[in-house]
């Protein structure tokens, strides 16, 4: 059986307040390239890598119970969702060859011994990348989020925050097709530009400009906000709860400005939830992956004829993974981070 050096990226220790580059290490180790005997497993190559704003969470410690999902453990290589070939497999529903998106490690291999989280890619004829942001977690996010919670109707007014990430880009364009008038706010001109020009905006604006944001969301919609797609939280939220339509709707996906905190930043409009008859649900992906099939049908046509456009922002090579993660705290990345390990 052959031996490789497998590269990773390894946590060094667990992070608080904002993390650095060098709370990540890339480092390599010996692997054997064979599934332990009796494996139901896989043993995967890895190709493409996504990052994702919740991966910050991982990064800390925190009590399982308090969270849907593990902290990372110190000197061992961190995991997120990924695109990767089998190589080999103890699953008789995958083969040698299959490409599949999933959790995987980060590192150039990886033997997954649980395959229930992994899906066959069937579709080929777009990016492979694709699948770590628009087909894949952050695809599924938007339309879960925007279609299961909010239940839009034509003609609604809709604010997106992180307008320009992986899953705010896809939101906004989700409310165009339904026919609603969609605002989306970013970090920078360069966002800005794109929220109108590329993905369809009818409006969008640098939130770091505007010192008073509830002034600027009154500014903006003027008669209110239906549904308000939350990517952000603490003094947004704020904002939008004092600037909500009668039976508004808040799908809460993440907080981005809070997970680098020490002391999360409070929340102080809930009242206008009970004086607007409004909604605000939390939610996480992963209860809605039965949709899955569902979302294929809806987003795929959409993808070959060119209504839905989809921005990445590409870092090659597994040693550029640290800076590219950490750099989506900062709002470094101009749409869908993704890492390649490979592209074959």
């Amino acid at each position: 059986m052959a031996e490789v050096r497998n590269k990773q990226v390894i946590l060094k220790d667990y992070v608080r307040g904002f993390p650095k580059e060098s709370d990540m290490i890339v480092t390599s180790s010996n692997l054997k390239l064979k599934l332990p005997e009796g494996s139901k497993g896989v043993l995967v190559k890895n190709l493409y890598l996504s990052c994702d704003p919740y991966m910050r969470t991982r990064m800390s410690y925190h009590d399982t119970s308090a969270s849907y999902v593990d902290s990372f453990k110190p000197a061992s290589p961190i995991s997120g969702h990924g695109v990767s070939k089998v190589l080999e497999s103890g699953d008789p529903n995958l083969k040698e060859g299959d490409l599949v998106w999933g959790m995987t490690g980060w590192e150039e291999y990886s033997i997954l011994n649980a395959t229930q989280g992994l899906f066959k890619i069937h579709h080929t004829d777009v990016p492979l990348s694709y699948y770590t942001g628009i087909l894949g977690m952050p695809g599924m996010t938007a339309y879960a989020g925007f279609y299961e919670l909010a239940s839009p109707k034509k003609g609604e007014y809709v604010y997106v925050s992180a307008a320009s990430g992986a899953v705010g880009q896809l939101v906004g364009q989700f409310a165009k097709l339904v026919g609603c008038y969609a605002v989306g706010s970013a970090g920078s001109k360069e966002k800005v530009d794109l929220l109108k020009d590329k993905f369809g905006f009818d409006d969008a604006f640098n939130y770091k400009e505007e010192p008073e944001l509830d002034a600027a969301l009154k500014r903006y919609f003027p008669e209110g906000i239906d549904i308000y797609f939350e990517n952000v939280g603490g003094k947004m939220l704020d904002a939008v709860l004092l600037n909500l339509r009668d039976h508004a709707r808040i799908p809460l996906c993440g907080m981005i400005s809070q997970y680098n905190l020490e002391k999360p930043e409070g929340v102080h409009n809930l009242m206008q939830l009970i004086l607007r008859n409004a909604r605000m649900e939390g939610f996480v992906v992963g209860e809605y992956y039965h949709l899955y099939p569902k979302f294929l049908e809806f987003i795929l046509p959409h993808i070959r004829q060119g209504n839905i456009q989809y921005v990445e922002d590409i870092a090659e090579g597994l040693e550029s993974g640290p800076a590219a993660l950490i750099g989506l705290f900062s709002g470094r990345n101009v749409g869908k981070q993704v890492v390649v390990v490979s592209r074959e």
